[in-house]
């Protein structure tokens, strides 16, 4: 198996082909599977709303609040089995018989039809010991809405709880791979729930697709195919479908990403020679280079202000991660330990530094890493050695990466405290470059 740190080693993955490992990939869902949790989650029973229609509901809204609460790593849900009642009107609860359950909080629903596409929910959180209503709320959704509206819920639930805005109702893009008997290849760009649900295929090639990145708005994804039989820089509109490809330049055209407010796009060219970061503004045209050194300058991701980028470069030696304001063209070096730091991007308020990292020492060890860049102090979260591709929740409470288990490709992922783990394998086959979208409501 090529790795795409094999790639890396030539031109610190600008041009990461993803030749991932053999094997007969049918159209199979993530799955989040918590491998570690908090010492001590958070009890919550969520019960089956209720439902006043005659014929059953697509979805069971009550199951999928529980299980983007449960994989969260931070709550520990309630069996329906064990359950001792099921309400879902606040007459109906008995306080007593959740503190039975251990359960520190409850949620309780109900479902009633407006008409043959579209109901109303109401949900309620309850703290069972205070005996207290915290939330109730109503909403309204067609039938095919039903998932979405349980994120919805999820979100509000989890930010009730933890304070912290909750990321249930954001999308997740990978890169997937097959390759036959006969030297075939086949690469999927596809797009699904945080949790792997309703896998969307985006794009289908036989030549590599790399380095997904979402706009800020969520209604566009940037991403480099080597369909032409060298790599280009495409734009696709999720909604429409509607595909642009970038102006396309002799040599290197990769690692697109967003800037926040949308309008421009970082980018590595080498048209004139060497790797060099561009940025494209996308309304004018114009395009701009903003570094200018005989070391290989890759990976540009936007920080959270809009006026500066973090990116890679072996200007110093050995891969480490930069900091370069567009307007003054000043350079800051921010990495120091390890011999190998790399893919880096910011949470949303500016603190954090997620990143690829290899301490001195290690051998060919590669692990997921967060900078603090108000203390310096590098903490490494993951142990494997195997991992690439670090991005973001857009509530900064995750990082999500790829990594090698056995002979395939998966995505794993590991809370900032390092306290919450979780993976998400494909049933069957592999998945790489995963790039986690913004909020989308």
């Amino acid at each position: 198996m090529v790795t795409l740190r094999v790639m890396r080693t030539l031109v610190l993955s600008l041009l990461m082909v993803p030749l991932l490992a053999v094997s007969t990939l049918v159209r199979a869902e993530l799955v989040v599977e918590v491998t570690q949790g908090v010492s001590e989650p958070t009890p919550v029973a969520v019960v089956p709303f209720s439902w006043a229609g005659s014929a059953a509901l697509p979805e069971d809204v009550a199951k999928i609040i529980d299980e983007d609460l449960s994989r969260s790593g931070l709550f520990s849900t309630l069996s329906r089995s064990t359950m001792l009642s099921l309400p879902s009107t606040r007459d109906q609860v008995f306080f007593r018989d959740w503190r039975m359950t251990k359960s520190d909080y409850l949620v309780i629903g109900r479902i009633t039809p407006i008409n043959e596409n579209r109901v109303s929910i109401t949900y309620e959180l309850y703290d069972v010991l205070k005996e207290q209503n915290l939330m109730i709320q109503p909403l309204e959704a067609d039938l095919s809405q039903l998932r979405d509206a349980a994120h919805f819920m999820a979100d509000k639930i989890y930010e009730k709880l933890t304070g912290n805005r909750g990321a249930f109702s954001t999308r997740i893009v990978y890169v997937t791979a097959e390759q036959f008997g006969n030297q075939q290849s086949r690469y999927r760009l596809e797009m699904a729930d945080w949790d792997g649900n309703r896998p969307r295929i985006i794009l289908e090639s036989k030549e590599p697709i790399m380095s997904p990145s979402w706009s800020s708005d969520g209604k566009k994804v940037a991403y480099v195919s080597f369909e032409s039989g060298k790599p280009g820089i495409y734009v696709q509109y999720l909604a429409s479908g509607k595909r642009e490809r970038i102006e396309s330049f002799p040599g290197i055209n990769g690692a697109p990403s967003w800037s926040p407010d949308g309008q421009q796009l970082a980018m590595v060219l080498s048209k004139d020679g060497n790797p060099e970061i561009y940025v494209l503004d996308t309304v004018s045209g114009d395009l701009q280079r903003v570094t200018n050194h005989y070391g290989i300058d890759t990976e540009p991701s936007w920080a959270p202000d809009g006026r500066s980028l973090v990116f890679t470069s072996d200007r110093g030696g050995s891969p480490q991660i930069y900091r370069l304001d567009i307007a003054t063209r000043q350079l800051t070096r921010l990495t120091y330990e390890g011999n190998y730091n790399a893919k880096a991007s910011m949470t949303p308020d500016g603190r954090f530094l997620a990143l690829v990292h290899r301490s001195s020492g290690s051998g060919n060890k590669f692990s997921v890493a967060v900078l603090d860049l108000k203390t310096d102090r590098l903490d490494i979260l993951t142990e494997t050695g195997l991992e690439e591709s670090p991005t973001i929740a857009p509530n900064a409470s995750v990082v999500l990466y790829a990594t090698q288990e056995g002979t395939r490709g998966v995505l794993s992922a590991v809370s900032l405290d390092g306290l919450v783990r979780f993976r998400m394998p494909l049933r069957q086959g592999d998945v790489r470059e995963p790039a986690w979208s913004p909020f989308l409501n």
